[in-house]
């Protein structure tokens, strides 16, 4: 590194870049109101049910723990927050509740961390949703290494609010490798340090990404596991077929598997990989092989059991929650969807009511898709960034298809949310990096600090956002809703100004750091290369008229 300064100031900025997104997945974690985002409360109780040895019960079977359950009570949950989209009649205001003070706030115990065991078989299909916890309708991974994180913090028994915090934070820790795994994929694909950069910070420009990988959600390992895989693929499209690349492919695809069942449109990714990677075929059967059976090994039996022993791929472990109505066709269906489901992706905070203005998350939507697009039709490693891309594509098509037969049989439209997409956030990020490498060629280094700049700047705005859909009601002040999220917040208000300190002097050193690399890098197109064995595997994967383009000078 001292002999490559340009080189010493990628690693600065990318390790800068990287601290951002996750301190704003910690800001996020401490700014949302308890259980004030998808499934939260659920999600925490299934880690308590472990945590506390009360098993796994069969889909459908659980409910929900009188810890939980008066933990909700006291976070004011039955409440709207004053930027919700609609307020609902007879439903109080969030912001005229007082906070809960700490010394109400109840502990959780042996006594009353598991709710009643309901006998083998019972329906729970005529129940009050809110008391069904619907989450052993997936595997029990998440919530077994959860309830090891409070168990190791010593959380396990602790007032509610210091718990989920703690576990939203565990969900943080997992989002850290996401920026390193993006860069590391695009550096590997085209040679570029600053397509690199800009793929670590695509994160950011999705105000919702953190803040659901801030929650405590299953989604967060999901997200984690399809990252990987997504790494591990363009391993195997430049060129690495050695078995135990197969085998650690297998492996994260497989703890996907044992978390949800997001994980499987993981699967044709895997299976592209192999069949488009260059090298002889054997070696590629031989990988696809032991990919696929280690992932089957790993988490894929627990869907074929299902299949087996329940008939389905998935049970509903959930009461109806809708009202039947008259469906209104397939173009009201289609336009409903992708638009609820591009909205969730980039920024319905809470449980989806807080939504970003529609120009905000359609732009963004068309900014991505016109570079993810420009990435496959005149990017280096054009075929493998295709193949990346069929992660997020299938997901997006998977919840079409999975929201149809609710809504053709009774007119609603369910399990529509962004956040399912999040596996595909590596492919993502990794197109739109590459589709800016394909605009700007060679001067891309100069546009990372801007780049940069804007991914800050999107992820404050997304933040500031939340901070006034969550606690800042009408006619109030800056103060008084700082006051509201201080009184809630399991932090005091001198910790809260420290975090908030903190992730804004990160923030401005990420865009110092990311100019500084720019100055530090060559403007020739024909410089020496970042390294030469990243050259080769790059030109390896890539057209030969691509692969020149992708010159490691910058």
């Amino acid at each position: 590194m001292r002999d490559d300064p340009a080189e010493a100031a990628y690693r600065r900025a990318l390790a800068l870049i990287t601290a951002l997104v996750t301190l704003t997945g910690v800001l996020w974690a401490v700014l949302t109101p308890a259980f004030r985002a998808p499934d939260e409360p659920q999600h925490v109780n299934s880690v308590l049910r472990l945590a506390y040895g009360g098993g796994w019960p069969a889909a459908g079977e659980a409910l929900v723990g009188p810890a939980v359950d008066a933990a909700r009570d006291q976070a004011a949950l039955a409440t709207d927050v004053p930027g919700r989209h609609l307020d609902r009649e007879g439903i109080p205001a969030f912001v005229t509740v007082p906070p809960t003070r700490d010394a109400e706030r109840g502990t959780v115990t042996r006594e009353d961390a598991l709710a009643d065991v309901v006998p083998p078989g019972t329906s729970t299909r005529g129940l009050d949703p809110e008391v069904v916890d619907q989450m052993t309708q997936h595997p029990p991974l998440y919530y077994a290494l959860a309830a090891g994180v409070l168990h190791v913090t010593g959380t396990a028994e602790a007032r509610w609010d210091v718990q989920l915090l703690a576990l939203r934070l565990f969900d943080v820790g997992l989002l850290l490798p996401l920026p390193l795994l993006t860069a590391a994929a695009v550096r590997r694909l085209s040679g570029s340090r600053a397509a690199a950069l800009v793929a670590a910070s695509f994160t950011l420009f999705v105000p919702q990404a953190g803040h659901i990988l801030g929650s405590v959600t299953n989604d967060a390992l999901v997200t984690l596991s399809g990252a990987a895989t997504g790494y591990l693929c363009v391993r195997v499209l430049t060129g690495d077929l050695r078995l135990r690349t197969a085998a650690g492919l297998g492996v994260v695809v497989g703890v996907g598997l044992l978390t949800k069942v997001m994980a499987a449109f993981a699967l044709p990714v895997v299976a592209a990989a192999y069949l488009l990677a260059s090298g002889p075929r054997a070696r590629r059967v031989a990988g696809t092989l032991v990919a696929g059976g280690t992932a089957f090994a790993v988490g894929g039996w627990w869907w074929l059991r299902n299949l087996l022993v329940l008939g389905t791929v998935q049970p509903v472990g959930i009461p109806d929650r809708f009202v039947e109505s008259e469906p209104e066709g397939l173009w009201y269906f289609l336009r409903t969807v992708v638009t609820s489901l591009t909205r969730s992706f980039f920024g319905n905070f809470g449980w989806l009511e807080v939504r970003l203005p529609d120009a905000v998350f359609w732009t963004a939507a068309v900014v991505v898709a016109v570079l993810c697009g420009l990435a496959v039709v005149r990017g280096p490693a054009r075929r493998a960034t295709a193949v990346l891309l069929l992660q997020p594509a299938a997901l997006w098509c998977g919840v079409l298809v999975n929201a149809w037969p609710d809504y053709s049989a009774h007119g609603w439209i369910s399990a529509v949310q962004g956040r399912y997409l999040f596996a595909g956030l590596l492919a993502l990020g990794t197109g739109t990096a590459l589709g800016m490498h394909a605009l700007l060629g060679g001067r891309l280094h100069r546009a990372v600090p801007w780049v940069t700049g804007a991914a800050a700047l999107a992820a404050a705005s997304g933040l500031a956002y939340g901070f006034w859909g969550f606690y800042q009601g009408p006619s109030e002040s800056v103060s008084d809703a700082a006051a509201r999220w201080a009184g809630w917040s399991p932090l005091t208000g001198v910790q809260l100004v420290l975090v908030v300190s903190v992730v804004l002097v990160v923030g401005v050193a990420a865009v110092v750091g990311a100019a500084r690399f720019a100055r530090a890098t060559p403007t020739s197109r024909t410089a020496p290369s970042a390294s030469t064995a990243e050259q080769t595997t790059a030109a390896a994967a890539t057209p030969p008229a691509t692969a020149a383009s992708s010159g490691g000078s910058e």
